[in-house]
């Protein structure tokens, strides 16, 4: 059985940072594309970092680019997600995926094509 656990989450001022972590056991890690997604009420989930299982790929949402950064430790089954100049608008419970891939440098966006969630981590951003 595949497991995901998050943790990192918590409540942050304006401008703070947070590095979340998902480490994954049950599957080969190595060969998972992961990906971070998160989720607001009354919002569909959406992506906000993925990475292939090479670690040569990464994608960011535009409205993180430049400040998240999605990273992978493969001898530590774990992904991370490092969180600087957070702001009030990433308030929402922050998701990791994984999905079993074949192609080194392939990510996925859509949370649809991923089978493996973890329990999720709430991020909370006060101005």
């Amino acid at each position: 059985q595949v497991q995901l656990v998050e943790s990192g989450g918590g409540l942050v001022q304006a401008g703070d940072s947070l590095r979340l972590s998902c480490t994954v056991s049950g599957r080969t890690f190595t060969r998972s594309a992961m990906g971070w997604f998160r989720r607001t009420p009354g919002k569909e989930r959406e992506v906000v970092a993925a990475i292939s299982w090479g670690g040569d790929r990464t994608y960011y949402s535009d409205s993180v680019k430049g400040r998240f950064t999605i990273s992978r430790d493969n001898a530590k089954n774990t992904v991370f997600l490092q969180m600087n100049s957070l702001k009030p608008e990433d308030t929402a419970v922050y998701y990791c995926a994984a999905r079993e891939e074949y192609y080194r440098d392939t990510v996925y966006l859509k949370h649809r094509n991923y089978d493996n969630w973890g329990q999720g981590t709430q991020v909370t951003v006060s101005s």
